[in-house]
């Protein structure tokens, strides 16, 4: 399922501006602008690391990931021996953090299933979650510079002998002291109708403004042309 999305070198992992942008929306679809091939700043999305993660060590019962650095087609990962902690690094760099405890499961259909379901679930909240989330407290992300940085997720399982969870929305948080503040997005995790486990995903927000309406709507106008316009054949 990843293969297309990573080059797998002798001792590193390197991804390259397409392979990030084409996971981004075909996998994801997400079509934050630092995903774009074409992108000044390009950033390999987050959701790919945490994917590949999954997909060479296994689903743990309890899985905690920290975003440390921007991942880019110049980056050559480095994936140590599996362990309760450990880190993605490129060079002396730590890209990705990873906690873990419990039992691990290896099945790939699990596997896939996790992936596909988290990532489709973290690459559509922005803007249709995120935006109204922040317009209940009457302010809004800078449309000129929407700076919402992803910055950790975890997922807690309750048993592994599960094989296709499907992933339902729960309650977000949002807090913002100033122009600066912080996104909770929680979900749960049910196997034929039975809830199973639960995570979040947290991301950090900066150059809060105050609401506008048109502003808004312009805004996901432009984001909806965007999707409908770059997405991949």
């Amino acid at each position: 399922m990843l293969s297309p999305y990573y080059q797998q070198h002798a001792d590193y992992v390197s991804i390259s501006r397409e392979q990030g942008c084409r996971f981004a929306k075909l996998v994801a679809d997400d079509f934050n602008p630092l995903h774009d091939k074409d992108a000044k700043k390009f950033c390999v999305p987050g959701d790919l690391l945490f994917s590949l993660v999954l997909n060479r060590y296994g689903i743990s019962e309890k899985m905690e990931f920290t975003f440390a650095g921007m991942v880019d087609e110049n980056s050559k990962l480095t994936f140590p021996e599996g362990a309760d902690e450990f880190a993605i690094t490129d060079g002396e760099k730590v890209m990705l953090k990873v906690k873990r405890e419990g039992a691990v499961s290896q099945c790939p259909e699990l596997t896939n299933s996790l992936i596909k379901n988290y990532v489709e679930f973290s690459g559509t909240t922005f803007p249709h979650v995120i935006i109204p989330l922040m317009g209940k407290q009457d302010v809004m992300i800078n449309p000129a510079r929407p700076m919402v940085i992803y910055e950790s997720m975890l997922i807690n399982l309750d048993r592994l002998d599960i094989s296709a969870p499907e992933l339902q929305f729960a309650e977000p948080d949002f807090e913002f002291t100033g122009k600066r503040g912080k996104i909770t997005l929680r979900f749960n995790l049910l196997e034929n109708g039975e809830k199973v486990g639960a995570g979040e995903k947290h991301m950090l927000v900066s150059g809060i403004r105050d609401y506008c309406q048109a502003t808004v709507d312009d805004l996901i106008s432009f984001y909806n042309q965007r999707k409908e316009s770059l997405k991949p054949a």
